[in-house]
């Protein structure tokens, strides 16, 4: 049997606890958030109102999905703008602002903007400027209450879906589809970096012991 180091428990407690706290520190942030300022917005938004995980990051790819060639992945992009029935990808917040602006003033109405694809038209009063508009938090925040009220109408989470995007069953019924994929996909994806922050935590737990053991030597 190996022989304990030299050290006191109170020590030794010590020293692993602190070894262990500077390790874990440095791991990374949730990757999921990490994907869209979106998906961190939504992910905080479902736990606030009681929204099922990942459903409204399940909308956010749908409403205002984009590729990511470097990621190699669809990100839900912030500063999104549909209208005149197609989508624009605003590289800033500021760039996004000046777009709507610019629609506005040809008269153009109906414009959905940011993560969620909020309608201005539609929801004229959801916002107090367009500025809040594009901010991710704001946007969500708002889209997570409009879909909350949709479920407590419809009673349930996947009639819910539909109607935020129609109340047309033509329109609301593919759209409810494809979400649901996504919805599918997302928790797939969530318990798969559940694991592998699992096994990276353990990898530093065991990296973080064996570095206290040296040093106690």
């Amino acid at each position: 049997m190996q022989l304990m180091p030299n050290l006191s428990s109170r020590t030794w407690g010590a020293a692993l606890a602190a070894t262990l706290a500077a390790a874990l520190a440095a791991a990374p942030a949730h990757a999921s958030h990490s994907r869209s300022p979106c998906l961190a917005a939504a992910a905080r938004t479902e736990a606030a109102l009681g929204i099922p995980a990942h459903l409204l990051s399940a909308i956010a790819l749908a409403e205002s999905g984009r590729w990511d060639r470097k990621r190699k992945e669809t990100i839900a992009w912030p500063w999104t703008i549909y209208a005149e029935g197609r989508a624009r990808y605003a590289p800033s917040k500021a760039r996004a602002v000046v777009e709507v602006k610019r629609l506005r003033a040809r008269g153009v109405r109906n414009i959905d903007v940011g993560c969620m694809q909020v309608n201005l038209h539609y929801h004229p009063d959801a916002f107090r400027s367009l500025s809040e508009a594009f901010d991710p938090a704001a946007n969500v925040a708002y889209a997570g209450g409009f879909l909350k009220r949709l479920k407590n109408t419809s009673r349930s989470w996947t009639r819910s879906i539909g109607l935020y995007h129609s109340q047309r069953l033509k329109h609301s019924r593919p759209y409810r589809i494809r979400v649901q994929r996504l919805w599918m996909a997302e928790r797939r994806r969530a318990i798969l970096e559940r694991r592998a922050e699992r096994a990276e935590y353990y990898r530093r737990r065991k990296a973080a012991i064996a570095a206290a053991r040296s040093r106690s030597f």
